[in-house]
């Protein structure tokens, strides 16, 4: 039950490109955290927050933060050192997931199917960076930044000269790329949530209103994509998505909530795209319309991350320790 004596602080913005999406995220926490316990406050990610939490005496921090410093371990580690407890992953798994290729070598040592792909570097010579990838990865490639959610600055090239004039045009912004196979399929994903129990959430796939790839526009946009659930993808696939997302989240570590995305191919294995080691809580985030398909409305699944979060701390600062919950595959398809 919700502690009216309480005080919630939701973390939002700062400097990444997720910042307006963040603050979305948080205003639709708010009110249900205001109703529910003694006192809720926004706060900004900025150098004024550790000011902002000790003066408001913040009990328990909901993160609403996406990319750089709110979802790579730079938050949560402070609030570690600040002794708050906090929902989501510790520091390093939080750092371990936000990051492309530190997840794909991760994943790849249990089993986790993959893309091939390729890691350059801006200061190698771009001839052959682009000659190697078609020629190790194929004529059609996807460009990933290493440290971006929400599809921001993921580019697709077919050929030659594309690839070349996308490869300028990112590392104008990053000194660094993973370039990956293009692989055809539907995009699914999968939640995990842990509570009284590890539940891996309903399996979602995700169409958009004509048809393009799931970008940061269709995402964010209300009415550009639709998800549909439960995924109508054969039971042996929906089984490993289910399968799949829980190793993603327990291989990296992730705590409280993670959803894995998929490229599922007609036939054959599920692809992991990505893991989010802090699934988005705007009214278009996946997260919780898979919760709400298992039954958990969305104040409820606020409440109970919060009241989680608090419990584990109180744990600690007894024991030293926490207890892992059991792990429990969801039933509905």
């Amino acid at each position: 039950m919700p502690d009216k004596y309480k005080t919630v602080a939701v973390i939002s913005g700062g400097p990444s490109p997720e910042a307006e999406v963040s603050r979305i995220a948080a205003n639709r926490l708010m009110p249900s955290l205001t109703r529910l316990y003694g006192k809720a406050v926004q706060l900004e990610l900025d150098r004024q927050l550790p000011e902002q939490l000790l003066r408001h005496e913040v009990d328990v921090v909901f993160p609403a933060t996406y990319g750089p410093l709110g979802e790579d371990g730079c938050l949560q580690g402070l609030l570690e050192v600040m002794d708050i407890p906090y929902i989501g992953s510790r520091p390093q798994a939080s750092a371990n997931a936000l990051n492309k290729v530190t997840t794909k070598r991760i994943l790849s040592h249990l089993g986790m199917p993959l893309a091939k792909d390729r890691v350059i570097y801006a200061a190698d010579d771009l001839e052959k960076n682009v000659n190697d990838c078609l020629e190790q990865l194929g004529e059609k490639l996807i460009i990933k930044p290493f440290s971006q959610g929400s599809g921001i600055g993921i580019q697709f090239a077919e050929g030659y000269d594309q690839l070349k004039t996308c490869l300028q045009e990112s590392f104008s912004k990053d000194h660094e790329l993973l370039i990956e196979e293009f692989i055809v399929g539907r995009e699914i994903t999968a939640g995990v949530l842990e509570l009284d129990t590890t539940q891996v959430l309903p399996v979602i796939e995700i169409t958009t209103c004509d048809g393009a790839w799931y970008s940061y526009e269709y995402r964010y946009n209300p009415g550009m994509s639709d998800h549909i659930i439960p995924a109508p993808i054969p039971p042996e696939q929906y089984k490993r998505v289910q399968e799949l997302t829980l190793l993603a989240h327990t291989g990296l570590g992730c705590r409280d909530i993670s959803r894995s995305d998929f490229i599922v191919p007609e036939s054959g294995e599920p692809v992991l795209a990505e893991l989010n080691n802090l699934p988005g809580m705007t009214p278009t985030s996946l997260f919780p319309d898979s919760a709400r398909h298992a039954g958990i409305e969305f104040e409820d699944l606020v409440c109970r991350l919060v009241d989680q979060a608090l419990k584990r701390h109180k744990q600690k600062n007894i024991s030293g320790h926490w207890e892992l919950p059991e792990l429990e595959l969801s039933k509905k398809q």
